[in-house]
C-alpha cells in the first residue's frame, strides 16, 4: 500500500474512532448505570462493550475506506452508488452515535430500542449497498451486524427487566 492510500485508511479509522470516543464521553457514568440495571441471560460483563466497539469502529473505518478507494468505473460502483453508500455510513454512524447517549446518559430505554431498531434497518441498508461496491466492505460490517442484533436482544432484555 502506498503511503497515500495508509494515510487515508489511517483517516477513516481515526475519524470513525472518535465518533465512538465522543459518544462515549457524552454517556456519562454508563458503567454505573450498567451495573444497577437488571440484564437478561448473556448480558456481558460491562468492560467489554468499549473493547468491542473499538474494534467494530476500526473495521467500519476500513469499509468506508474500501469503498472509498473502489475506482467509480467499476460497475455498481458510479457516483450515485458510492454517494449513496457514504450516505447510508454516515447516517448509521450518526444513529449509532446517539444510541448510548439515549440508553446510558437519559436512560431512556424504550426511546433506545427504536434507535438500535433504527440502526439495524440503516446497517442492512448500508451493508446491501456496500456489496454492491465492495463485497468485501460489505463483509467486514458482519460482526457490526451480528453484534447490534445481540445489543438489540439486550436492549430489550433491559427495557422489559426494567
Amino acid at each position: 500500500m502506498k503511503k497515500k492510500q495508509i494515510t487515508e485508511l489511517l483517516l477513516f479509522i481515526v475519524a470513525t474512532e472518535l465518533v465512538g470516543a465522543l459518544s462515549a464521553l457524552l454517556t456519562g457514568k454508563a458503567f454505573s448505570f450498567y451495573q444497577e440495571i437488571a440484564k437478561p441471560p448473556f448480558s456481558p460483563p460491562g468492560w467489554v462493550f468499549p473493547v468491542m466497539w473499538a474494534i467494530l469502529y476500526a473495521v467500519m473505518g476500513i469499509s468506508v475506506f474500501l469503498i472509498f478507494r473502489t475506482d467509480q468505473n467499476v460497475e455498481n460502483a458510479g457516483k450515485l452508488g458510492k454517494r449513496s453508500a457514504y450516505l447510508l455510513y454516515t447516517v448509521q454512524l450518526a444513529v449509532n452515535f446517539s444510541w448510548s447517549i439515549v440508553f446510558f446518559r437519559f436512560q431512556m430505554l424504550g426511546l433506545s430500542v427504536v434507535v438500535i431498531l433504527l440502526l439495524l434497518v440503516l446497517l442492512v441498508a448500508m451493508i446491501i449497498t456496500f456489496f454492491k461496491i465492495r463485497r468485501s466492505a460489505a463483509y467486514l460490517n458482519i460482526p457490526y451486524f451480528l453484534w447490534i442484533l445481540f445489543a438489540s436482544y439486550l436492549n430489550i432484555g433491559v427495557l422489559i427487566l426494567n
